[in-house]
């Protein structure tokens, strides 16, 4: 004889795959906004230079848009690794630069050095690129979910780079990942190995019990 099915594991099981069935649709929705988002940045690459935004968060319209600024002072710098324009890989020397009397300054991507621990010898001065964001360090688990974390910042990539260093890779819209899509699989892939498990386990909980 079946047991009945039990009502209160079953709605559990239910709403945890309505949810990831419901978080695989939105995944797909996101897609079709990163492919639009693509194509602005596309366009974005063939409009005139505009001015550098300094206060976060940086537009979708600003990115991929060539710029120029000029740095007062060099008051720090960050080291992350990068590519430079040669294919080379290395590390980025991102100057944060004193733009004003006030204000947070302004991120320059001034280019790349084999060593990490090599100090540019450039104190500021004019400088002209290409805008992108400023290296971010969400967790997989943010990118999975969509972010929503810290503002976007922007940062000018030079063209030119710092004596010693070479020129960093220009920001491509190659590099700009839209895997909603493989997300969206994943989610529909968790939805329906959660049903199977449940499935099964009734099914074995019901030949216990027809053998007891």
């Amino acid at each position: 004889m079946k047991r009945p099915v039990p009502i209160l594991a079953t709605l559990v099981v239910v709403a945890a795959v309505a949810t990831m069935i419901w978080l695989g649709v939105w995944q797909l929705q996101r897609r079709a906004e990163k492919d639009a988002l693509l194509a602005l940045y596309r366009a974005n690459l063939g409009k005139p230079a505009v001015s550098f935004p300094v206060l976060p968060p940086v537009a979708d319209e600003m990115l991929f848009r060539r710029s120029s600024l000029i740095c007062l002072a060099v008051g720090s710098w960050q080291v992350e690794g990068g590519r430079a324009a040669d294919g080379s890989t290395g590390y980025r020397h991102i100057a944060r630069c004193r733009t004003g009397a006030e204000g947070p300054g302004a991120l320059v991507d001034m280019g790349l050095a084999a060593d990490p621990k090599v100090k540019p010898v450039w104190n500021g001065g004019p400088v002209s690129g290409t805008i992108t964001t400023a290296p971010s360090h969400e967790s997989a688990l943010g990118r999975l979910v969509g972010g929503g974390g810290e503002p976007r910042v922007a940062m000018l990539v030079a063209s030119e780079p710092a004596p010693g260093l070479r020129a960093s890779a220009p920001p491509s819209t190659d590099n700009v990942p839209n895997n909603h899509l493989a997300y969206a699989f994943q989610w529909f892939f968790f939805a329906a190995v959660a049903l199977v498990i449940y499935v099964l386990a009734l099914r074995r909980r019901n030949r216990r019990s027809d053998a007891a």
